[in-house]
């Protein structure tokens, strides 16, 4: 019997909820998520006259996502409609990403015999490592493309995709169409690929070389979470 590195392209399950597993991934993710709802608890709901340093550090906030997503869209009332959406999948998903890069994350857990090896089954891991979890922001952004798309242009939207005035706009449409279902995937494997490729690059630096050799490679890792 041997101990292998604890590496895993998929999320290991922690325990069972009946016949639905609890994996590692999808409760860091459940975790998380309570404490940010927790935190926004104690943040301020009502704008002062004069603000706070948190107020402040708020507002500041808003106005760099604001300009940020404005200069994409170029539209000051779609920029404030997709504003919510858009920071909520920021900050979701660079603390998520952050998280796993924590002293001593992924450092708890326990063994488990699989094919005659003994592995080590961490009782939290990084949920963008997940690609169930990629897929799923995936769809939603996709999704969300598709409802502003109609919301703005109408039916109009729909010669994007099916325009018939001639074999070249058909073509046209055929690669529109394809281009926002391969979205779908893009999205997906471009997260997921980072994100479990760092991990995977801490784990295998930290077995051969600890301590020192990693903090280079982590600090690449925060830069690109």
């Amino acid at each position: 019997m041997t101990t292998s590195l604890p590496i895993s392209l998929a999320a290991e399950p922690v325990f069972y909820l009946g016949a639905f597993p609890v994996t590692n991934a999808f409760l860091t993710s459940v975790i998380l998520s309570l404490i940010v709802a927790i935190l926004l608890l104690f943040f301020p709901r009502k704008l002062s006259y004069i603000p706070t340093n948190v107020q402040n550090g708020l507002e500041w906030v808003y106005e760099q996502m604001m300009g940020l997503v404005n200069s994409v869209v170029g539209d000051q009332k779609l920029s404030r409609e997709v504003l919510p959406l858009i920071s909520t999948f920021f900050l979701f998903i660079i603390l998520h990403n952050w998280l796993g890069l924590l002293p001593g994350f992924g450092a708890i857990g326990f063994r488990e015999i699989h094919d005659g090896h003994e592995v080590f089954v961490p009782l939290l891991r990084g949920s963008n490592s997940d690609i169930n979890q990629t897929l799923a922001l995936s769809l939603v952004t996709v999704t969300a493309l598709q409802y502003y798309g109609f919301k703005y242009n109408g039916k109009s939207y729909l010669k994007k995709f099916f325009n018939f005035k001639n074999p070249i706009t058909v073509f046209v449409g055929f690669l529109e169409l394809i281009s926002d279902l391969v979205k779908i995937l893009s999205f997906t494997f471009r997260l997921y690929g980072n994100i479990f490729a760092g991990e995977v690059l801490l784990i295998v630096i930290s077995a051969f070389v600890p301590y020192i050799a990693p903090i280079p490679f982590l600090a690449l890792e925060i830069f690109a979470g």
